[in-house]
């Protein structure tokens, strides 16, 4: 098997202004489902950190006073504790937008000050495309003195409210407002990868790049950049330490970091025309898919995504994907909910017009019967090439927020059969075989395999699985609960005075498109 194959090349990636590497080889990496049981090694990880060791951070939100064990510390505690030992702290928060409208301007400029106070520096970060958002979660811990420690946490879950939820998804005690279906403590699916080996260090170089980067922190407008200076807001990024020498290699997991930056003005110096790694890895691996894609998403937007299924599943007679979704999105109301509705609802009815039989998708509830909002950013494509990120299936994440995404190809061959599901000689691979059964052991209440590993098998074992739960509501929930936490998803149709406005609203303003004019003509990534 070749890893130009599956990866994208240097020329692929379309950034030659980046100096990440194309691939790190020779990695660990350990796939963290759940939140409760990333924070938890989050704690331990950072209280290993001493003086003069580095904890760098991105993130979309932090909330200071989220615990993160049931007695805590706290988010803030954890971070600050370590700048009082001399650990260099430095962390990226997306500036936000305001409270008032539901975003979290306060939460992450206090989360910041108060890091700051206790000797670490954090910066609101406003270098984005109008109307974007700073969407990386990443975590760097870095021992100069003592490489083979260090570790990265990347992936789709946010230092702040609601991520907190366990296996049993009764959700975060601490939980942010959603929609009335998720109710007061909303339950959570999500997850994060834990990294060792020299891919850290290119995890490092992806933050150092954007801390580095010289474009003004706050670019939208002077009525935040007067509110900024009033504040005595840090708006000058202080200089890093050096940045050690990449960890060794230490397992037989290869690596690709992928991205999204948007084309902008002024443009990153390590993007100038913008980055759409993550979109082309996806586009490149998912034309090679042959058997069964299987993702997790949040959204499942946008008809540009929504193609790129659609033409492989026409290409491939045998392919069959299977989608988990949320059920209701994450807002509700007259004016919010249409345009969520109407992306997931064009996405999966093109899907389907392409392979009525072949497109399956479900999503998730507790044993209690409460929908669990799936907030995961997972991609598994014939068992060979795994992606987990922050990234999610639509046009906004591919092109216009900036996302982050390790793609991940284990050199180790999975011996169950099928060995090759794909029939191309790639051969099962343990990692992505593994977290694919993983999810699906919980989703369906299940600690054997044998149903799970053959693409066919897989479809068949999930689909009566999630028929029976269904049925079982239907018929007014008579007699044992079946086992299992999926059932079909179903779309609506908007009315069609809805969509008059339902649909510009959601091209224009949730799912909006960074490229370049050139790119958007002709409709490449």
């Amino acid at each position: 098997m070749s890893h130009q194959e599956w990866f994208l090349t240097a020329d692929e990636r379309g950034n030659p202004d980046t100096q990440i590497p194309n691939w790190s080889p020779g990695n660990t990496v350990e796939p963290l489902i759940h939140g409760e049981n990333y924070f938890d090694r989050l704690v331990t990880e950072v209280e290993m950190l001493g003086d003069g060791d580095h904890l760098f951070f991105t993130d979309w939100r932090g909330d200071p006073d989220e615990r993160m064990r049931d007695h805590g510390p706290t988010i803030v505690e954890l971070f600050a504790a370590a700048a009082k030992r001399g650990v260099v702290v430095k962390g990226l928060l997306w500036r936000s937008h305001l409270d008032k409208l539901a975003y979290s301007e306060e939460e992450n400029r206090n989360l910041g000050e108060e890091i700051e106070a206790a000797g670490g520096e954090v910066l609101l970060d406003q270098r984005i495309r109008r109307g974007g958002s700073h969407h990386q979660k990443l975590v760097v811990l870095r021992h100069p003195r003592a490489p083979e420690k260090d570790i990265a946490f990347a992936g789709g879950i946010d230092l702040c409210h609601s991520r907190r939820d366990g296996a049993d998804h009764r959700g975060d005690p601490q939980a942010v407002a959603m929609a009335e279906a998720y109710g007061s403590n909303p339950p959570w699916h999500d997850v994060q990868l834990a990294l060792r080996g020299p891919v850290v260090g290119a995890l490092d170089l992806a933050f150092r790049e954007r801390w580095t980067d010289p474009a003004p922190l706050d670019q939208h407008g002077p009525i935040s950049t007067v509110a900024d200076h009033l504040r005595h807001a840090d708006l000058r990024a202080d200089r890093l330490p050096p940045q050690p020498p990449d960890p060794g290699e230490c397992g037989p997991h290869d690596v690709q970091v992928l991205r999204t930056y948007p084309a902008m003005r002024p443009p990153y110096g390590f993007a100038k025309l913008g980055e759409r790694s993550i979109a082309r890895g996806y586009t490149k691996a998912i034309k090679r898919a042959r058997r069964l894609i299987y993702l997790e998403d949040q959204y499942l937007w946008s008809k540009e995504v929504a193609q790129l299924f659609a033409d492989a599943l026409n290409d491939n007679p045998g392919l069959h994907l299977i989608a988990v979704v949320p059920r209701h999105p994450d807002v509700d109301g007259r004016f919010a909910l249409p345009p969520n509705q109407v992306g997931r609802a064009e996405a999966v009815a093109l899907c389907h017009r392409a392979a009525p039989d072949r497109v399956h998708v479900f999503d998730v509830e507790n044993h209690d019967g409460a929908p669990v909002y799936v907030h995961a950013k997972v991609c598994v494509v014939d068992d060979v090439w795994a992606s987990v990120g922050s990234d999610n299936f639509n046009r906004r994440s591919w092109t216009h927020d900036s996302e982050l995404s390790c793609a991940v190809m284990d050199r180790t061959r999975d011996e169950r059969a099928p060995t090759d599901p794909a029939g191309l000689g790639d051969g099962a691979r343990v990692y992505a075989r593994e977290l694919r059964l993983t999810l699906l052991r919980e989703h369906l209440d299940r600690s054997g395999d044998e149903d799970l590993l053959d693409p066919e098998s897989t479809v068949r074992t999930v689909r009566a699985s999630a028929d029976a739960l269904r049925d079982w509501h239907r018929d007014g929930e008579r007699g044992p609960r079946p086992p299992g936490r999926l059932v079909p998803h179903e779309t609506e149709r908007l009315a069609w005075h809805q969509r008059l406005w339902a649909v510009p609203a959601y091209r224009l303003v949730y799912d909006p498109d960074g490229r370049p004019w050139r790119e958007r003509r002709a409709g490449t990534w």
